[in-house]
């Protein structure tokens, strides 16, 4: 209970029904491996979240973007919704670190998988809507999602902004060099550098080379925007 009671306080929400948090935070390797009852970890609290991250999210778009046409509003809700941005955005809450997974799940990486980190933050966000209503829910998903939301445009479109930052400057040919690759294939996990004319610029991991990929060229992006590499 004290990991609750910890989740709570950094997210600053203080649930009610401290059972839907649970539940949140239980993945369904978890449930399984101890027997829990149907409908005891998060894959229905997630359903319920996804729903109500989009209209939070599209309520925000249309407001704040009252220029942009519906083909452009789809577009940058997609960029935040996805599973790679959802996952980027639980680094602040360090949310791996909470949730309740089977030991082999656990093992492989479960922690840091970008599919089980996404689905467990839009069941927080579903736990948060049966708990406190739309209000808590819509604090939640401005404080943690739609903070932002250039760098979170930016890492969708990392790779896509990166070729056209290289090509605009004609610096040369971009390219993903894999640096090192290790675990089973069922679990594989990449080291890649973003490179232009093979001299790396910026590195990223991930389960996937593309998602690898993704943080390599976002990586290599905020450092050329500090000033810490020229592109």
């Amino acid at each position: 209970m004290e990991k609750l009671k910890e989740f709570q306080e950094k997210t600053g929400y203080t649930f009610r029904a401290e059972g839907l948090l649970r539940q949140a935070l239980t993945h369904s390797s978890y449930a399984n491996e101890h027997n829990q009852k149907r409908n005891s970890d998060n894959e229905r609290l997630e359903f319920l979240g996804d729903a109500v991250l989009e209209i939070i999210t599209s309520e925000y778009l249309f407001n704040h973007y009252p220029d942009k046409p519906e083909g452009e509003l789809t577009k940058l809700r997609a960029s935040l919704v996805c599973e790679q941005t959802l996952a980027f955005c639980t680094r602040d809450l360090q949310l791996g670190d909470y949730l309740y997974l089977g030991k082999g799940e656990d093992q492989t990486g479960g922690r840091k998988r970008k599919s089980v980190l996404s689905d467990a933050l839009e069941a927080v966000i579903g736990a948060i809507f049966l708990d406190g209503g739309f209000a808590n829910a819509k604090e939640f998903v401005l404080k943690y999602i739609l903070n932002d939301i250039e760098h979170k445009q930016l890492f969708y479109d990392s790779k896509t902004i990166l070729q056209e930052l290289v090509q605009a400057k004609n610096l040369g040919e971009l390219s993903y060099v894999v640096v090192a690759e290790s675990g089973p294939d069922h679990n594989k996990h990449y080291i890649v550098d973003a490179c232009i004319n093979r001299e790396p610029c910026g590195r990223g991991e991930g389960h996937t080379k593309k998602s690898a990929e993704q943080e390599a060229a976002y990586q290599a992006i905020l450092k050329a925007n500090d000033g810490r590499a020229s592109l």
